[in-house]
């Protein structure tokens, strides 16, 4: 987009060491940050009237605004020009909106896996994760001569391939949990029995008590005494410390790139080049912390253990791990090594795999799923508010700290620490549940 000279009109001249004049861009980097920070708030943000949507109309409705919205972004990006380049604000906005709208939809999909249910959900965050690889596909073919229209207008029509899943390999409502005999979506083979809504609730309502379905005091909890719990507020400040920092990162990864490779642009490419290479690798990272789930709460529970209270003590060790690679993360981040950033890359990516799979995961045990959508909406409109900050922190940056990002990147690392609280949070709160049974098992 640079070397398009999109915003390039922010680019001034000054006047350098011996008098030289050199080109300060500091202005346009300033300014595609702006637009990162729009667009990763808002693909946040949005999650919340998604969810509500999502909850209040069912799949088809959703994801037929979702790709109403994708599409038109894209259609915008490939339309957009130089002289256009304010452009780029409404249509990655769109683009971001539309595609957590799919996202949205596509988790409930691990509800048809049963114990497998946290592994398949991290899949189709991390999917989220690699699809950030699509536009180094974009940056390759522009450098081999292939301009952005083609290559736009081409995602404008896969979206047919969107509607074709929409219309028939997806339900018309939500899949239902716990599933019903025989419940099928989508074209299948062979013999199977379709349910109407009545039947799905009437069937629900019939099924013997399973360890599936053993915890129905849990599943009538309101939306209210979810939002008052300190599982929540833990959580969603485990979240909102977590995206501040990866967000700060990819937003400001072109200029430290540029400072590091001292204005090299063969650099700068490569090293860009390397950083969304790694992204692909979210899709395969993302089902590890799902793994780690599912794995653990398939350990045998304590006596008197209810399959909530299993879930969520599996959680711990998912909640815990994720900081602790947040931590590694931002260290390497603040230190000034350009070779050092290939593995700064890995981190990056395995931890926002972790991060954004474990928070569908943990918010999907540790809240009733019939509240799954509107909380999961709520925990990331919350924390792209406070992500924010980003952008402060970029200013300051450029600004007071003359491009130094180091007290910056300090203060961010030290606050990643308070994300440790939630998962001893959550150990606490499962321990105090062990000892009140203890207590009512021996009175």
């Amino acid at each position: 987009m640079q070397t398009e000279g999109y915003f390039s009109s922010l680019c001034v001249s000054t006047t350098g060491v011996n008098a030289t004049q050199v080109l300060d861009c500091s202005g346009q980097d300033e300014q595609f940050s702006l637009v990162f920070t729009i667009a990763s708030f808002l693909f946040s943000f949005l999650m919340l009237p998604n969810g509500v949507l999502f909850d209040r109309f069912g799949t088809t409705v959703a994801r037929l605004f979702g790709i109403t919205l994708y599409t038109t972004g894209t259609l915008m990006m490939a339309f957009s020009t130089a002289a256009l380049s304010n452009l780029m604000f409404p249509a990655l906005a769109l683009m971001a909106s539309g595609g957590n709208m799919l996202l949205l939809t596509n988790l409930q999909l691990g509800i048809l896996f049963g114990s497998h249910r946290s592994t398949v959900i991290t899949l189709y965050n991390g999917s989220i994760g690699s699809s950030a690889a699509l536009f180094l596909v974009i940056k390759l073919l522009h450098e081999a001569g292939i301009f952005f229209l083609p290559s736009f207008l081409f995602l404008s029509a896969c979206s047919v391939l969107h509607l074709l899943r929409t219309f028939f390999l997806l339900p018309r409502g939500k899949i239902p949990h716990p599933l019903p005999d025989g419940y099928t979506c989508g074209i299948t083979c062979g013999k199977s029995k379709t349910l109407s809504l009545e039947q799905i609730t009437a069937e629900g309502n019939n099924q013997p008590m399973t360890e599936e379905v053993k915890d129905v005091p849990d599943q009538e909890k309101s939306l209210r005494e979810c939002l008052k719990s300190r599982l929540f507020w833990w959580h969603l400040l485990w979240l909102s410390v977590m995206l501040l920092r990866h967000y700060l990162y990819i937003g400001t990864l072109n200029p430290m790139l540029q400072r590091l490779t001292n204005g090299d642009p063969s650099l700068v490419s490569w090293y860009t080049n390397a950083f969304a290479i790694t992204q692909l690798c979210a899709v395969l990272c993302a089902p590890w912390n799902g793994l780690i789930f599912d794995r653990n709460k398939g350990k045998p529970s304590t006596e008197g253990e209810s399959e909530k209270e299993a879930d969520l003590r599996a959680s711990v060790l998912s909640l815990f791990l994720t900081a602790l690679q947040c931590v590694l993360f931002s260290v390497c981040a603040c230190l000034p090594s350009l070779p050092l950033q290939y593995f700064t890359f890995v981190l990056e990516v395995i931890n926002r795999s972790f991060l954004f799979g474990g928070n569908a995961a943990f918010i999907n045990v540790a809240f009733p799923l019939c509240h799954f959508a509107k909380l999961y909406g709520l925990v990331l409109a919350l924390s792209s508010v406070f992500s924010l900050l980003q952008y402060a922190c970029f200013a300051l940056v450029n600004g007071p700290l003359h491009g130094d990002p180091l007290y910056v990147n300090i203060g961010v690392s030290l606050l990643i620490l308070l994300a440790f609280i939630h998962p001893l949070s959550v150990f606490l709160h499962c321990r105090s549940l062990a000892s009140q049974r203890a207590i009512s098992a021996s009175s």
